[in-house]
């Protein structure tokens, strides 16, 4: 009996040993796949932080874009009001943010000058030729006759403004310069500024061409055409502008007055018909004064007719009793 159990003990004993080392072994393998796993997690973090999770840098880029993109014509279509369907340009450069070195500027010159010259008419075919000269033209002309019957006249010529100064010593050179003035008005300013309202019309105009042939609803196409005409409007009267400033910078304006020297001694001469025809005239101007006059205070004269007849025909009604004597 002894030898039985110490053989059973032994058996116990020996089975009880291996399955503690089989569970050291499972521990060990349980500890190794912590490692590995608590590895690989580290591993994934640190990727993780070189290139985040989901669409590259780019692709968000490009997506956020697109979103803002159907946002705007999300709420372009939807009639969202006019604020919407007007987009504020935000890249449309101003002019401070153009000039600078590189810009040239715009400057609009005139020119005022009169002059004494011995014939009008003749001036006025030399002033042309002056403005030819200087590859301009003659803008307009214009020649009467003052109290004196002397010959007075306006002439206009555009020349380009590299020939400004080179007209303006041919016009001093017709005649005796009685005054002169000249004038240069920087708009420098307010044409960048057309500029940039241009770029920025145009832009919103692109646009809205593009909604425009995504659009399907009839009410979609009337609110966008809307906003297409009021930019378009905006923009033409943009283009008139420049165009105007563009002339007016291109061709200079000089303006000549002409006028013939005052005679010796007055006017010449003496005209006895006009002297009668004067004394004529102021006597009908007399009589029509006169007329005037008593048309005026006729109202009066017939009133005080009136009131005096009155007065007369109490008068013989009621006759003065004769004063008694005095004794």
């Amino acid at each position: 009996m002894t030898a039985k159990k110490t053989a059973v003990n032994d058996v116990l004993l020996y089975l009880t040993l291996y399955e503690l080392y089989m569970n050291y072994k499972v521990f060990a393998l349980l500890v190794v796949i912590v490692a590995t796993i608590a590895a690989a997690g580290c591993t994934g973090l640190s990727s993780g932080s070189i290139a985040a999770p989901g669409t590259p840098p780019d692709i968000t880029h490009i997506t956020t874009s697109a979103n803002r993109l159907m946002a705007d014509d999300k709420a372009v279509m939807a009639g969202s009001g006019e604020s919407a369907m007007m987009p504020v340009p935000t890249s449309a450069p101003t002019a401070g943010d153009i000039t600078g070195p590189g810009i040239d500027t715009k400057i609009i010159k005139t020119a005022d000058i009169t002059l004494e010259v011995k014939d009008v008419t003749g001036t006025v075919d030399s002033l042309k030729a002056v403005a030819t000269a200087q590859g301009g033209y003659l803008s307009s002309t214009s020649i009467q006759k003052d109290y004196n019957n002397q010959l007075t006249g306006t002439v206009t010529i555009r020349i380009p403004s590299a020939g400004f100064d080179n007209a303006i010593a041919g016009a001093k050179a017709l005649g005796t310069v009685k005054s002169i003035s000249t004038n240069g008005q920087d708009v420098t300013e307010e044409y960048v500024d057309l500029q940039a309202q241009k770029t920025s019309y145009t832009n919103q105009l692109a646009q809205y061409n593009v909604i425009m042939k995504q659009s399907t609803k009839v009410e979609d196409i009337i609110a966008v055409q809307e906003q297409i005409d009021q930019v378009q409007t905006q923009l033409d009267q943009l283009n008139g502008r420049l165009n105007y400033l563009n002339n007016r910078i291109d061709l200079s304006t000089i303006t000549v007055y002409l006028q013939e020297p005052e005679p010796v001694g007055g006017q010449a001469g003496h005209d006895f018909v006009a002297t009668i025809n004067e004394g004529i005239a102021g006597f009908l101007g007399m009589i029509d004064a006169i007329i005037i006059f008593f048309l005026t205070v006729l109202p009066l004269i017939i009133i005080g007719i009136i009131g005096y007849g009155i007065y007369r025909w109490k008068k013989g009604k009621n006759p003065a009793q004769p004063a008694p004597d005095k004794k």
